[in-house]
Protein backbone atom coordinates (compact mmCIF):
# COMPACT_ATOMS: atom_id res chain seq x y z
CA UNK A 1 0.00 0.00 0.00
CA UNK A 2 0.74 3.56 -0.80
CA UNK A 3 0.64 5.20 2.23
CA UNK A 4 -0.12 9.25 2.08
CA UNK A 5 -0.36 12.22 4.03
CA UNK A 6 -2.75 14.85 2.88
CA UNK A 7 -2.12 18.54 3.45
CA UNK A 8 -4.76 20.91 2.83
CA UNK A 9 -6.60 23.55 4.76
CA UNK A 10 -10.15 22.77 3.49
CA UNK A 11 -11.44 19.58 5.25
CA UNK A 12 -14.09 19.26 2.68
CA UNK A 13 -10.63 18.97 -0.36
CA UNK A 14 -9.33 16.25 2.13
CA UNK A 15 -12.23 14.58 2.30
CA UNK A 16 -12.84 14.57 -1.37
CA UNK A 17 -8.67 13.62 -1.83
CA UNK A 18 -9.18 10.75 0.95
CA UNK A 19 -12.40 9.68 -1.25
CA UNK A 20 -10.67 9.35 -4.50
CA UNK A 21 -7.30 7.70 -3.20
CA UNK A 22 -8.37 4.77 -1.02
CA UNK A 23 -10.96 3.83 -4.12
CA UNK A 24 -7.83 2.79 -5.67
CA UNK A 25 -7.26 0.27 -3.65
CA UNK A 26 -3.42 0.50 -2.92
CA UNK A 27 -3.30 3.73 -1.41
CA UNK A 28 -4.01 4.53 1.98
CA UNK A 29 -4.53 7.60 3.74
CA UNK A 30 -2.53 7.42 7.07
CA UNK A 31 -2.91 10.96 7.75
CA UNK A 32 -4.33 14.54 7.72
CA UNK A 33 -2.56 18.42 8.45
CA UNK A 34 -4.16 21.60 7.64
CA UNK A 35 -1.08 23.56 7.76
CA UNK A 36 2.41 23.80 6.82
CA UNK A 37 3.72 23.50 10.23
CA UNK A 38 1.62 20.79 11.15
CA UNK A 39 2.41 18.75 7.80
CA UNK A 40 6.26 18.92 9.10
CA UNK A 41 5.13 17.59 12.50
CA UNK A 42 3.31 14.80 10.57
CA UNK A 43 5.77 13.74 7.88
CA UNK A 44 8.66 13.19 10.87
CA UNK A 45 5.83 11.23 12.75
CA UNK A 46 4.19 8.82 10.30
CA UNK A 47 6.28 8.26 7.54
CA UNK A 48 4.48 8.45 4.71
CA UNK A 49 5.59 7.40 0.95
CA UNK A 50 3.99 10.30 -0.27
CA UNK A 51 2.52 13.89 1.01
CA UNK A 52 -0.02 15.72 -1.46
CA UNK A 53 0.70 18.76 -0.63
CA UNK A 54 -1.29 22.22 -0.91
CA UNK A 55 0.68 25.69 -1.42
CA UNK A 56 -2.03 28.40 0.24
CA UNK A 57 -2.35 27.69 3.70
CA UNK A 58 -2.25 29.67 7.15
CA UNK A 59 0.59 29.64 9.37
CA UNK A 60 2.97 28.14 6.81
CA UNK A 61 3.13 27.68 3.33
CA UNK A 62 3.20 24.30 1.43
CA UNK A 63 6.70 25.57 -0.28
CA UNK A 64 8.70 26.34 2.66
CA UNK A 65 6.90 23.41 4.45
CA UNK A 66 8.60 21.24 1.03
CA UNK A 67 11.40 22.50 1.89
CA UNK A 68 11.80 21.46 5.07
CA UNK A 69 10.79 18.27 4.83
CA UNK A 70 13.14 17.55 1.85
CA UNK A 71 15.79 19.16 3.98
CA UNK A 72 15.46 16.52 6.44
CA UNK A 73 17.59 13.43 6.41
CA UNK A 74 15.03 11.54 9.11
CA UNK A 75 11.90 11.64 6.28
CA UNK A 76 12.30 10.39 2.65
CA UNK A 77 8.54 11.38 1.69
CA UNK A 78 7.95 12.59 -1.90
CA UNK A 79 6.02 15.33 -1.90
CA UNK A 80 3.24 16.01 -4.50
CA UNK A 81 2.05 19.64 -4.67
CA UNK A 82 -1.27 19.69 -5.58
CA UNK A 83 -2.93 23.28 -6.03
CA UNK A 84 -5.74 25.29 -7.66
CA UNK A 85 -2.89 28.09 -9.42
CA UNK A 86 -1.23 27.21 -12.33
CA UNK A 87 1.09 29.71 -11.55
CA UNK A 88 5.19 29.66 -12.75
CA UNK A 89 6.17 30.89 -9.72
CA UNK A 90 4.51 28.13 -7.50
CA UNK A 91 5.85 25.48 -9.90
CA UNK A 92 9.30 26.73 -10.01
CA UNK A 93 9.12 27.86 -6.20
CA UNK A 94 8.04 23.72 -5.69
CA UNK A 95 10.33 22.32 -7.69
CA UNK A 96 13.33 24.27 -6.20
CA UNK A 97 12.04 23.47 -2.28
CA UNK A 98 12.68 19.36 -3.83
CA UNK A 99 9.20 18.45 -4.68
CA UNK A 100 8.64 15.49 -7.29
CA UNK A 101 5.77 16.56 -8.81
CA UNK A 102 3.14 19.57 -9.62
CA UNK A 103 -0.72 19.07 -10.33
CA UNK A 104 -3.70 20.95 -10.44
CA UNK A 105 -6.85 20.18 -8.65
CA UNK A 106 -9.07 20.51 -11.79
CA UNK A 107 -7.37 17.48 -12.27
CA UNK A 108 -9.50 14.34 -13.41
CA UNK A 109 -9.51 11.48 -10.11
CA UNK A 110 -7.57 9.29 -12.21
CA UNK A 111 -4.70 11.66 -12.52
CA UNK A 112 -4.53 12.33 -9.04
CA UNK A 113 -4.39 8.85 -8.17
CA UNK A 114 -1.66 8.14 -11.20
CA UNK A 115 0.26 11.25 -9.78
CA UNK A 116 0.70 9.56 -6.83
CA UNK A 117 1.89 5.98 -7.63
CA UNK A 118 4.23 8.09 -10.04
CA UNK A 119 5.62 10.03 -7.39
CA UNK A 120 5.41 7.02 -4.68
CA UNK A 121 7.42 5.20 -7.55
CA UNK A 122 10.63 7.46 -7.37
CA UNK A 123 9.67 9.48 -10.40
CA UNK A 124 8.70 12.62 -10.65
CA UNK A 125 5.52 13.47 -12.48
CA UNK A 126 6.41 16.54 -15.35
CA UNK A 127 4.39 16.49 -18.23
CA UNK A 128 6.87 17.72 -21.52
CA UNK A 129 4.95 21.25 -21.13
CA UNK A 130 6.31 21.65 -17.73
CA UNK A 131 9.25 20.44 -18.53
CA UNK A 132 9.69 22.85 -21.06
CA UNK A 133 9.21 25.12 -18.42
CA UNK A 134 11.37 24.04 -15.93
CA UNK A 135 14.03 24.06 -18.80
CA UNK A 136 13.75 28.11 -20.09
CA UNK A 137 13.14 29.17 -15.94
CA UNK A 138 16.70 27.44 -15.57
CA UNK A 139 17.85 28.79 -19.28
CA UNK A 140 17.28 32.51 -18.23
CA UNK A 141 17.61 32.98 -14.51
CA UNK A 142 20.81 34.41 -13.51
CA UNK A 143 20.64 32.75 -9.94
CA UNK A 144 21.70 29.83 -11.79
CA UNK A 145 24.54 29.91 -13.92
CA UNK A 146 24.95 27.32 -16.87
CA UNK A 147 28.33 26.42 -17.82
CA UNK A 148 29.70 25.99 -21.10
CA UNK A 149 28.25 22.23 -22.90
CA UNK A 150 31.37 20.00 -22.49
CA UNK A 151 32.35 17.67 -25.17
CA UNK A 152 31.28 14.06 -25.18
CA UNK A 153 33.77 12.21 -22.60
CA UNK A 154 34.58 15.30 -20.77
CA UNK A 155 33.56 15.37 -16.92
CA UNK A 156 29.95 17.36 -16.32
CA UNK A 157 30.21 19.25 -13.04
CA UNK A 158 27.24 20.01 -10.59
CA UNK A 159 25.91 23.28 -9.48
CA UNK A 160 28.46 24.06 -7.24
CA UNK A 161 31.46 22.84 -9.77
CA UNK A 162 31.77 18.76 -8.52
CA UNK A 163 33.00 16.60 -11.23
CA UNK A 164 30.26 13.63 -11.91
CA UNK A 165 31.96 11.18 -14.07
CA UNK A 166 29.13 9.34 -16.59
CA UNK A 167 29.09 6.20 -18.94
CA UNK A 168 27.72 7.22 -22.44
CA UNK A 169 24.72 5.02 -21.76
CA UNK A 170 24.11 7.30 -18.35
CA UNK A 171 24.38 10.41 -20.64
CA UNK A 172 21.95 8.67 -23.23
CA UNK A 173 19.81 8.35 -20.43
CA UNK A 174 20.13 11.51 -18.84
CA UNK A 175 19.48 13.06 -22.54
CA UNK A 176 16.41 11.43 -22.86
CA UNK A 177 15.08 12.43 -19.36
CA UNK A 178 15.98 16.09 -20.24
CA UNK A 179 13.11 15.61 -23.24
CA UNK A 180 10.49 14.44 -20.59
CA UNK A 181 10.75 10.85 -21.97
CA UNK A 182 9.00 8.31 -19.55
CA UNK A 183 11.21 4.48 -18.56
CA UNK A 184 8.96 3.31 -21.44
CA UNK A 185 10.01 5.69 -23.70
CA UNK A 186 14.53 5.36 -22.88
CA UNK A 187 13.62 1.63 -23.52
CA UNK A 188 12.04 1.89 -26.77
CA UNK A 189 14.66 4.35 -27.89
CA UNK A 190 17.77 2.46 -26.58
CA UNK A 191 16.25 -0.76 -27.17
CA UNK A 192 16.75 -2.03 -23.51
CA UNK A 193 14.48 -3.41 -21.18
CA UNK A 194 12.47 -0.83 -18.60
CA UNK A 195 14.06 -2.40 -15.18
CA UNK A 196 17.03 -1.67 -17.12
CA UNK A 197 16.28 1.94 -17.62
CA UNK A 198 15.40 2.21 -14.24
CA UNK A 199 18.75 0.58 -12.80
CA UNK A 200 20.22 3.48 -15.30
CA UNK A 201 17.87 6.11 -13.60
CA UNK A 202 18.49 5.42 -10.40
CA UNK A 203 22.38 4.86 -10.79
CA UNK A 204 22.21 8.56 -12.31
CA UNK A 205 20.49 9.95 -9.32
CA UNK A 206 22.89 8.71 -7.17
CA UNK A 207 26.29 10.10 -9.24
CA UNK A 208 24.09 13.79 -9.34
CA UNK A 209 23.43 13.46 -5.67
CA UNK A 210 19.45 14.37 -6.59
CA UNK A 211 16.46 12.93 -5.32
CA UNK A 212 14.26 12.78 -8.80
CA UNK A 213 14.01 13.50 -12.91
CA UNK A 214 13.39 17.19 -12.23
CA UNK A 215 16.68 17.96 -10.46
CA UNK A 216 18.18 15.41 -13.21
CA UNK A 217 16.81 17.37 -15.60
CA UNK A 218 18.03 20.84 -14.34
CA UNK A 219 21.51 18.94 -14.33
CA UNK A 220 21.18 18.18 -17.39
CA UNK A 221 20.21 21.81 -18.91
CA UNK A 222 23.11 23.25 -16.56
CA UNK A 223 25.64 20.40 -18.79
CA UNK A 224 24.40 21.27 -22.20
CA UNK A 225 22.61 18.26 -22.42
CA UNK A 226 18.99 18.92 -22.64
Amino acid sequence: MIRVLLVDDHAVMRSGFRMILEAGGDVTVVGEAATGAEAVQQAILLQPDVICMDVQMPDMDGLEATRRIVADPAVTSAVLIVTTFDRDDYLFAALEAGASGFLLKNAGADELVSAVRVVAGGDALLAPEVTRRVIARFATTSAVPTPAPVPDGASLVTAAGVPVELTEREREVLRLLAQASSNAEIAAELFIGEATVKTHVSNLLAKLGVRDRVAAVVFAHRNGLA
